[in-house]
């Protein structure tokens, strides 16, 4: 305890109020006197106190009908009971009813110290609890300023890979040979998926998890008006349940569904073939989650997906590696099936 604090003590007996103030006072306390519950409520209302030590029987309202009033202030000081020897079961229903401490009456130094000591342990106790809530307000304070500042940072990165992703996009149109536009479209889609994660992380309450379901929609739907599927009566579709990974998954989970989604319309459907491509997002029993492509068109080998300059499929290998998975195809009737299984320490 630092200081001198406050301290009102409530007693109807005029002799022990006396001796308290005078031991008090020589132990750094400053108190001050009150001889019945209405008179303690008037001193409060003048004046704050660090403290408030109330004896239980009193004439007219007694101490737990004092110390009712005060637990229900706000801000109220902590209060200790001083009760009779005889009065166990008083001093449980006071601490019970919000009482810091009590304190047993008895003659002579031993009980002045005593009644010290516990004001100081109820009034360090205190402090502690106010340092504490003090220290909480300002973090959490400093998160809503790192969380504004995270915000803005996801929303310029937003910006700029739109803006590469508009120059590129551009150089596809405007460029004569084929292979380079298909090139330069593919990668288009690529900064597509990425620069989705961050729009995502802008508009979201936090900065931390990205709900993959509701990313890959938004990812799909830029594949569909981007014109990923030009040419071809190809329809894509998602079909996902609620998954929650962290920002560098997402993007991962997002170039690999781009990646797929494209090599399934190049390669799965013989031209001018109308057919589906569903993606499905399911959580794994035991954590984790499993991420399909299938189609219902000719299919494709994952080998021959590489037939070309094979850095799709590169980049989906080494993407599903930063996973802790790997990307496999199952066997079906119709079409082609590629799963992904990622594990839960992948995810948040």
């Amino acid at each position: 305890m630092d200081g001198c604090h406050r301290i009102l003590y409530v007693d109807d007996d005029a002799g022990l109020r006396r001796l308290v103030q005078r031991a008090l006072d020589r132990r750094g306390f400053d108190v001050v006197l009150a001889d019945s519950a209405d008179a303690a409520l008037e001193c409060m209302a003048a004046e704050p106190f660090a403290l408030i030590a109330i004896d239980h029987e009193m004439p007219g309202r007694d101490g737990l009908s004092l110390l009712g009033d005060i637990v229900a202030m706000e801000n109220a000081p902590p209060v200790v009971f001083v009760t009779g020897t005889d009065e166990t079961r008083i001093a449980i229903a006071a601490l019970k009813s919000g009482a810091a401490d009590f304190v047993v009456k008895a003659v002579g130094d031993d009980f002045f110290d005593l009644l010290a000591n516990t004001f100081s342990q109820a009034l360090d106790k205190v402090a502690l609890q106010r340092a504490k809530a003090q220290a909480e307000r300002e973090l959490r304070a400093a998160n809503e300023r790192l969380e504004l500042i995270l915000g803005e940072i996801h929303h310029r990165i937003a910006n700029s890979l739109a803006i590469v992703s508009t120059f590129v996009s551009m150089q596809a149109r405007a460029t004569d040979n084929e292979a380079a536009a298909a090139a330069l479209q593919e990668t288009h889609f690529r900064i597509q998926a990425v620069a989705q994660v961050h729009r995502r992380l802008y508009t979201s309450p936090s900065t931390d998890v990205v709900e993959l379901d509701e990313y890959l929609e938004s990812l799909i739907e830029d594949l569909r008006s981007g014109g990923t599927a030009q040419g071809a009566p190809i329809t894509v579709r998602l079909d996902a349940q609620r998954v929650e990974v962290k920002p560098d998954s997402a993007v991962s989970v997002g170039v690999i569904v781009a990646e797929l989604v494209s090599n399934a319309i190049k390669y799965a459907f013989a031209p001018g073939q109308s057919g589906e491509i569903v993606v499905t997002l399911r959580p794994a029993d035991g954590g984790g989650y499993r991420l399909l492509v299938a189609d219902n068109g000719r299919g494709f080998n994952i080998a021959d997906a590489a037939t070309g300059s094979g850095l799709g499929m590169r980049i989906i290998r080494a993407t599903a590696g930063g996973l802790g998975s790997e990307l496999r195809q199952e066997a079906c009737d119709i079409g082609s099936r590629l799963v992904l299984d990622v594990p839960p320490t992948a995810r948040p």
